[in-house]
């Protein structure tokens, strides 16, 4: 049995670390209503593009080739995967939840590593895919709490330029979704080829374009897809505060019941111990006699 100064020395360390799982619950906490609005503000304005995209991809001619590469599908060699994780864990099961899925919808579709390939944000990802030897294509672990388009433009970029040159046929974002501050729930979202554009147009708006349709798309079709993983990578932002801040919640809880645990111990070890003294005071003074 432990002694008293064994377990008095482990109600300290636990309060000690009590105090910082709650320290980093009101921090995620805080970073969690900063990404909510962010990615709140930037879903009405990748609304308003996908409308006018949208309206311009159900206007031109179905002739495959007058479309743009990013309209047009293609046989599917080569599937890649952007798979959205955090850098530092202590999120639950916030990243294990993407992984697995990621690692069990690959063994599904893929017989070969020559059939697809990953692309990872996040430090957590990264090592989970190297070390199991996956084909990692891209990866960026630089990613700030406080995310901005520029942080990830040159990313968003390199990601589209692999559809473009015809290394990769099909693109996937698989993250987590925010919900709520207790809920999040797993996406896993065709971005490339555009064929959703098409096939569910938006509200047709009627817009006059400067010089023409065609050239009006071909800039706005790269800016729509590096806007969509930009976006993604907000909502995951959201949905990684979130969940650590419920992470650090169960964790400053269990550490409560575990300072009421040592102390329930505590004072029964003291108590025997008072009483043993007790014991001995009696026994002597009956010895004496």
């Amino acid at each position: 049995m432990p002694s008293m100064r064994d377990i008095k020395e482990k109600i300290a360390s636990t309060k000690q670390m009590r105090k910082i799982t709650k320290a980093m619950q009101m921090v995620a906490a805080a970073k969690l209503n900063r990404a909510q609005a962010t990615a709140h503000d930037y879903s009405a304005y990748a609304d308003q593009l996908r409308e006018v995209v949208a309206s311009i991809a159900s206007t031109i001619t179905k002739d495959v080739s007058s479309k743009h590469p990013m309209l047009a599908s293609r046989p599917v060699k080569k599937t890649a995967y952007l798979v959205i994780t955090e850098n530092r864990g202590l999120a639950g099961a916030y990243d294990s939840t993407v992984l697995k899925y990621t690692q069990n919808l690959i063994k599904e579709k893929h017989a070969s590593e020559d059939e697809y390939v990953v692309i990872v944000t996040g430090k957590v990802g990264l090592s989970f895919f190297e070390k199991r030897g996956y084909p990692v294509e891209l990866s960026k672990t630089d990613i700030p709490d406080a995310l901005t388009f520029d942080d990830v433009l040159d990313f968003s970029k390199k990601v589209i330029s692999l559809f473009d040159n015809k290394k990769i046929d099909e693109l996937h974002l698989i993250y987590n979704h925010f919900v709520n501050a207790i809920s999040q729930t797993l996406v896993d979202k065709q971005l490339l080829p555009l064929t959703d554009l098409e096939n569910k147009p938006a509200a047709k708006v009627e817009y006059v374009y400067e010089p023409d349709e065609d050239e009006v798309l071909e800039t706005l079709l790269p800016l729509y897809a590096e806007g969509q993983i930009y976006g993604a990578l907000l909502d995951a932002k959201a949905a990684e505060q979130a969940a650590r801040m419920t992470a650090m919640r169960s964790a400053s809880d269990n550490a409560s019941e575990i300072i009421d645990h040592l102390s329930l111990s505590y004072n029964r070890a003291r108590q025997a111990a008072i009483t043993q003294e007790i014991t001995e005071i009696v026994g002597g003074a009956a010895a004496l006699e």
